[in-house]
């Protein structure tokens, strides 16, 4: 099954490891960390399916992955902007990072005192 929305030509859903923590602030938990598994050729084909975006099998990477001419890789990230909120009590992420934000997001922070960069 797909983990969250994440796109199905990317980690292995069966092979994904998030690092979830508890936010207090948020009342829900934040990822702070992503890893995992790259798809391969078996997992690639199966997602696609899954997500109905068979159509992306002929794209150049993915044929390329479903011929077998790549290797199996796997990667990961920590997500800095996301500890650093945490670490300093922030609400939003655009409070330790700058970003463009729609009106309505830079209005519902203004309302509620969020101080965007």
């Amino acid at each position: 099954k797909p983990h969250d929305g994440r796109a199905p030509d990317y980690d292995d859903w069966a092979l994904n490891g998030d690092i979830l923590v508890w936010y207090p602030l948020l009342n829900r938990a934040v990822e702070i960390s992503s890893m995992g598994i790259r798809v391969d050729e078996k997992s690639l084909k199966e997602q696609l399916s899954k997500a109905n975006c068979e159509s992306r099998a002929q794209l150049p990477f993915h044929k390329m992955l479903l011929e077998g001419q790549l290797p199996l890789t796997m990667g990961g990230g920590i997500g800095q902007s996301r500890i650093c909120m945490l670490m300093l009590n922030k609400v939003h992420i655009g409070e330790v990072q700058a970003a463009v934000w729609s009106n309505e997001m830079i209005d519902a922070c203004e309302a509620r005192g969020v101080h965007l960069l």
